[in-house]
C-alpha cells in the first residue's frame, strides 16, 4: 500500500551536504577540535608540546622544531628555518601547498566534522584539550667586538656600508647566552637587537644560523620608516630592508616570510604611504615558490601590489640581485618592477569596474 510505513523497519538516516560553507571557519573548527589535535594528526614527529623534534618540512639532521603554547595559542616553531614560524591552519596549508580554504577543507575531511558543503559528519568527534604550559621567552645575552675587514666585506657584497648597519642597531658579536649556556660564534657572527629582543644571524654556519627570542608581532625596520612617504615595501628580511634603505626605497619586513602581517600593521601602513608593495623571495629554483606563494595570499588578502624579481636575473631576493647585479641594476629593477606593477593593477581595476 502506497504510504504505509512499516513499524519494525530500522529508521532511514538522511545525511545532507551543506549547501553553504559559512560555517567553515577557524572558530567553528576550532570549536569541535583543538589545535593540539590538529597538530598531534598532522605532524608526524610531533610527540608533546615543548619537546623539540625534527622538521618533517625539510631535511633536519638534529631536532630543532618544537610546537609551543604562545598568547594562547599553539605554535609550531623551527629555529633552524625562522620562516617556518606557524599556527595548525598555516603549518598544514604550508606543508600540502593548500590555500587558506582548502586548508580549513582539509582539516573538516580528515575529521570528519560535517562543517564544509561537500562532507557530511560520520562519526562524533571528541575535542581533547590539553593543558599547556606557556614558555616564558628566552633570555638571550651577547658579547659584542668591534668591526672587522672580514664583517665589512661581507655586508659590502649587499651594497650595505657600517653606516647603515650602525643605524639598524646589527653588531658584530663573539660569544652568545641562551638562558645561561653560553655560544660562541667560531665565524662571522651578529646581533640585531629589537625593542622585544635579539636575533641571532651566523651567516657562514650551515646549522643554527638563527638564534631568537623576538616576538612574532614584532616588525623589522618599521621603526626606521619615514612619517610619510609615497611607496614603501614589505620584503622579506633586515637584510633586505637594509638593502633597499641604500637604494633609497623604505621597507620593513616581519619576523618570517610566512606570517601574515596584521589587520592593524596594514592599515597603519596605508595611512602613512600611498603605495603600499610587497617584495618577497622568488623562490624560483625550488620545486615550491614559498616566497611568492605567501606574497599572492598577502596582496589578495590587503589589495597590495606584488614585485617578483624576474627569475632571469637568478637572484631570490633583493640582497642576492645587489650581490650578483650590482645596485645600479637591483634600483632599475625595482623602478621598473613597481611601475610596471603599478600599471597591472589599474588595468584590472579598470576591468573590473
Amino acid at each position: 500500500m502506497r504510504g504505509r510505513v512499516d513499524k519494525c523497519s530500522p529508521p532511514i538516516l538522511m545525511i545532507q551536504s551543506r549547501q553553504s560553507e559559512d560555517v567553515l571557519n577557524k572558530e567553528t573548527i576550532l570549536e569541535k577540535v583543538s589545535e593540539y589535535q590538529i597538530f598531534q594528526y598532522f605532524c608526524s614527529h610531533f610527540e608533546e608540546p615543548n619537546k623539540k623534534f625534527k622538521s618533517d618540512l625539510r631535511e633536519d639532521n638534529s631536532p630543532t622544531v618544537s610546537i609551543t603554547q604562545y598568547r594562547g595559542r599553539l605554535w609550531y616553531k623551527d629555529f633552524g628555518c625562522p620562516e617556518h614560524s606557524f599556527d595548525c591552519f598555516s603549518y598544514i596549508g604550508f606543508k600540502y601547498n593548500l590555500n587558506f580554504y582548502d586548508t580549513l577543507r582539509h582539516i573538516d575531511s580528515n575529521f570528519s566534522l560535517g562543517l564544509s558543503a561537500s562532507s557530511s559528519m560520520r562519526k562524533p568527534v571528541r575535542k581533547l584539550e590539553k593543558e599547556i604550559r606557556e614558555k616564558t621567552p628566552a633570555k638571550i645575552k651577547v658579547r659584542t667586538r668591534g668591526w672587522t675587514q672580514e664583517d665589512l666585506d661581507y655586508w659590502s657584497q649587499f651594497g650595505i656600508p657600517k653606516e647603515v648597519l650602525i643605524i639598524f642597531d646589527v653588531l658584530p658579536i663573539t660569544h652568545y647566552w641562551i638562558n645561561e649556556q653560553r655560544f660562541s660564534c667560531p665565524s662571522i657572527s651578529y646581533r640585531y637587537r629589537f625593542d622585544c629582543g635579539y636575533k641571532i644571524y651566523r651567516p657562514l654556519e650551515k646549522e643554527f644560523k638563527w638564534a631568537s627570542n623576538v616576538d612574532s608581532q614584532c616588525l623589522q625596520g618599521f621603526r626606521l620608516l619615514p612619517r610619510r612617504y609615497k611607496t614603501v615595501y614589505i620584503t622579506s628580511s633586515l637584510k633586505d630592508v637594509m638593502c633597499l634603505r641604500v637604494l633609497g626605497f623604505p621597507s620593513f619586513a616581519l619576523q618570517s616570510e610566512m606570517l601574515m602581517p596584521s589587520k592593524e600593521t596594514i592599515s597603519e601602513t596605508k595611512e602613512r604611504f600611498e603605495e603600499v608593495i610587497v617584495l618577497y623571495d622568488n623562490d624560483f629554483d625550488k620545486k615550491r615558490n614559498a616566497g611568492q606563494e605567501m606574497a599572492e595570499k598577502i596582496c589578495r588578502e590587503y589589495n597590495l601590489t606584488n614585485l617578483i624579481i624576474p627569475s632571469y636575473y637568478r637572484a631570490k631576493d633583493i640582497s642576492d640581485l645587489v650581490r650578483d647585479h650590482g645596485l645600479d641594476t637591483a634600483k632599475d629593477v625595482i623602478t621598473r618592477k613597481s611601475n610596471r606593477s603599478k600599471e597591472i593593477s589599474r588595468e584590472d581595476s579598470q576591468c573590473e569596474t
